[in-house]
Order: C-alpha cells, then sequence, then structure tokens
C-alpha cells in the first residue's frame, strides 16, 4: 500500500498548565481527556476508533474520519467536551482538575499505510494552538468554561453561522489575529458555554497584547542608576555617562 492524500478535519488539544504536577497526575488527567473527547465524538455519531491521533504529551493532534462534514467537530463535539471537562472539574481535586485550549482546521493531509499522518496543515494546527489569542482566552475564561477554542480563518469561513443546524450564533466568535513563529493568519477565538459571551476573550486578549507590547519596549530601553546611569537598547549597543542625570 501507498500513502495517499485526502482532505480531512483535523483537531489538536493541549492541556494547560499540566507541568509540573507529577506522574501519575498527569497520566490520570490525560486519561480523562481521552474519555472526554472519545465520548464526545461518539455521542456526535462519529466513529473515535477511526480518527489518527498522534500524542504530544499533555494532549494530541488528530485526524477526523473521511466524509464528516466540519461543523460537527465545532458543534456539538466542542460543547460536549467542555461539558464534560466542567463535570470532570467538579468533583476532582484540583491537583488534577484540567483546562484546555483546542484548535480546529482542516487541509490536504498526508496519510500513510502504517497510520501515521503528515503535512502542512499540521503546522498551521500546531500554531493556532499555541497561539497568544488562544491563550489569553483561556486564561480570562471563568472558572467554570475549561475550554477555549481557535478555528483557522478556513474552517471558520466554512462553518462559523453556516445554519445547518443549532450550532453556536456567528457572534459567539471573536476575530483575531494570529502571529505564531512564521505562522501569520486570522482566526476566530470561541469559548463553549461562556456565560459572559466572547468579548471577555476579546477584552484578554487586549490586556495580553498590551502586556507583550510593554515588555517588548522594556526589553528594548533598559535604564540603571548608580554613580551614573546605563543606556542599553535590544541590538547591544551601550552608552554610559558618569555625570549624574546626564545619558
Amino acid at each position: 500500500m501507498e500513502s495517499v492524500y485526502e482532505y480531512r478535519a483535523l483537531l489538536a488539544c493541549d492541556i494547560a498548565s499540566s507541568a509540573g504536577r507529577g506522574e501519575n497526575n498527569l497520566q490520570e488527567i490525560r486519561g480523562v481527556l481521552e474519555a472526554a473527547c472519545s465520548a464526545a465524538f461518539r455521542t456526535a455519531g462519529l466513529d473515535w476508533a477511526g480518527c489518527r491521533r498522534q500524542d504530544t504529551g499533555d494532549g494530541f493532534q488528530l485526524v477526523a474520519p473521511s466524509g464528516i462534514r466540519k461543523q460537527t467537530l465545532l458543534h456539538p463535539v466542542l460543547p460536549d467536551l467542555a461539558t464534560r471537562v466542567r463535570a470532570h472539574n467538579r468533583r476532582a481535586p484540583a491537583k488534577v482538575q484540567i483546562r484546555l485550549r483546542v484548535a480546529l482546521h482542516a487541509g490536504e493531509i498526508k496519510l500513510d499505510p502504517d497510520g501515521g499522518f503528515s503535512g502542512a496543515p499540521f503546522e498551521i494546527l500546531a500554531r493556532l494552538l499555541n497561539a497568544a489569542p488562544v491563550r489569553a482566552a483561556l486564561s480570562g475564561a471563568p472558572e467554570g468554561v475549561p475550554v477555549a477554542a481557535i478555528l483557522s480563518q478556513h474552517y471558520g469561513e466554512e462553518t462559523i453561522g453556516s445554519g445547518y443546524d443549532a450550532g453556536p450564533d456567528a457572534d459567539a466568535f471573536v476575530p483575531v489575529e494570529v502571529r505564531e513563529k512564521a505562522y501569520v493568519g486570522r482566526a476566530w477565538i470561541h469559548c463553549p458555554g461562556s456565560p459572559i459571551g466572547p468579548q471577555s476573550a476579546a477584552a484578554c486578549l487586549a490586556e495580553h497584547t498590551e502586556a507583550r507590547r510593554t515588555a517588548e519596549v522594556a526589553v528594548q530601553k533598559n535604564t540603571a542608576s548608580g554613580h551614573g546611569r546605563v543606556f542599553a537598547v535590544q541590538s547591544g549597543t551601550m552608552q554610559v555617562d558618569s555625570r549624574e542625570g546626564t545619558v
């Protein structure tokens, strides 16, 4: 058998703040993620066993079965996943509670006979999952909102407000710009089940962006005083003047 190229819907998820919990707790929360995702897929009528998955340590990348509608991952899979994670967190001790970032994308990928997969769409999927907007949305979401999702522009254009079934309204998504490593693109943020709406994500993103801008300025311009004053810039050049009050 040879490798084939097919257009597939793709999903990636990552457990936030999973580091430092200890091996036993890590294995437990990985199990929680597996159980919640598999149940959400099966409830939506999707073949979980037919999905190809690649473990990423504290999450996974997933190739959905051939022929499914992209809308299905957006609804009902995402809200069902959020509901199951929320239910787990209500009864679990803090050390094994979880919050998730989820990325959705689609594209033509390479499928290998041994079950492996690869292709440029996975690079975009990884950039989306690690992007500042979705991280900011999850950190700023209410405690009872355990999932923040980010949709690529392509995925969003073909699913948001499609009207095919009872999915979230278009105003439940916040448009953002993603700048992650060499990738620059548009995307949408969505927090399924959020009681305060998408603008919380937008406000949190604006706050994050301003904080990052302030940090960058601080790196570029750092002053220190002692017997004299030192002015340093990011390029590494330095000016020193021993006269007090001058630069």
